[in-house]
Parts: C-alpha cells; sequence; structure tokens
C-alpha cells in the first residue's frame, strides 16, 4: 500500500462510520464490498477470522473494524518484510481504521443525544426513533446473511438457518441470557450439529 491507498483507507472509513446506525457490526457488509471485493486488500478468510476473533473477545463490537485494519496494514508490509515492520504496519491499520470509524459517529452521536433530549417531546423525534428501528434490524439481516455465508456462496445448511431461527425468536420473546445461547451455538458446533 502507499500513501493514497492509506488516505482512501481513512476516507472510506470516515464516510462509513455515519452509516453505523445501530452499532459498527451492521458495517461489515459494506466493509467486504470494500475491503474483499473491491480492493483485495483482505481475503474471505482474513475477513471472517477477524470477524470471529473479535466477537470472541471481550470488549465492544466495533473491535473487529481494528482487526480488519492490522491485517490490512499488516498485509501491506508484504511477505519479506521484518516482522517488527509488519508489526507497526498492522498498528497503523487497525488505528487508522478505528479512528476513521469512530470519530464522526462519536461526535454526531454526541450532538445529536444532546439535541433530541432537548426535543424529546417533539414529534419528528419521535418519528426518528420509531423509523430507525427497522433500518437497524435490515442491516443487523444483511450482516447475519453475510456472516452465515461459507466459502462465498449463500450457506445452504438448513441446520444452521434453523439455529438461527430459533435463537431470533428466543432473543425476541424470552429474558434468557445471551451466554446460553452462544454456549448452546458453540455445544452444537463442537458435537458437528452445525
Amino acid at each position: 500500500m502507499n500513501g493514497a491507498d492509506w488516505a482512501q483507507l481513512l476516507l472510506y472509513h470516515l464516510s462509513l462510520s455515519l452509516l453505523a446506525v445501530g452499532g459498527a457490526i451492521t458495517l461489515a457488509p459494506d466493509l467486504h464490498r470494500k475491503l474483499v471485493s473491491e480492493q483485495g486488500w483482505l481475503s474471505e478468510a482474513q475477513f471472517n477470522q477477524s470477524m470471529a476473533l473479535a466477537q470472541a473477545a471481550p470488549g465492544p463490537n466495533v473491535l473487529f473494524v481494528a482487526m480488519m485494519g492490522w491485517n490490512v496494514g499488516f498485509q501491506s508490509a508484504g511477505p519479506a518484510a521484518a516482522a517488527w515492520l509488519a508489526t507497526l504496519l498492522g498498528a497503523a491499520g487497525a488505528l487508522v481504521c478505528l479512528l476513521g470509524v469512530m470519530t464522526p459517529s462519536s461526535i454526531l452521536t454526541l450532538v445529536a443525544t444532546r439535541w433530541c433530549q432537548k426535543h424529546r417531546e417533539r414529534l419528528t423525534v419521535q418519528a426518528l426513533r420509531q423509523g430507525l428501528a427497522p433500518i437497524v434490524v435490515g442491516l443487523l439481516l444483511a450482516t447475519s446473511w453475510l456472516l452465515g455465508r461459507s466459502g462465498g456462496q449463500a450457506a445452504q445448511d438448513g441446520r444452521l438457518w434453523l439455529l438461527t431461527l430459533v435463537c431470533a425468536i428466543l432473543v425476541w420473546r424470552t429474558r434468557l441470557h445471551m451466554l446460553w445461547l452462544l454456549a448452546a451455538g458453540a455445544m452444537l458446533g463442537i458435537m458437528g450439529w452445525v
């Protein structure tokens, strides 16, 4: 990667930041399009591994953006680069991507939250809150579809989709803690069911 590529990476994440309605995880489909399909900065496997590792780690779910930035930076060093250079470029990639995604949305959130709190009785504020809910659900479904793909093809595994549906219904209709669902999914995966 050259300087123009780094600037493009930063500007892309700055612009993408404002689309993170419902959380950073909703950015996954567009990140996949840009980083894997268009630029080829990450492979399909690296993208999926970045998502899995960041989601498994404790902390905010925006960590996957930093992981992807790390991988883009690390890859830019090339296979013959010294370990210290690859590590430095990986850290730079993580920082560029994370700052790009966090800065505009954080400023917008601060300003919008203060304005909405001040004008919470207005009909427009109430309509905005109700109108954003289906958008968030749609973005989460797009992310689920992307993560449910296997080898670049839409997953044909009915068991996986059945498990997804059951978990979605349980989250929606019960107070069952998410960790129990994660544990059940892990056990089904270990047993080879999904």
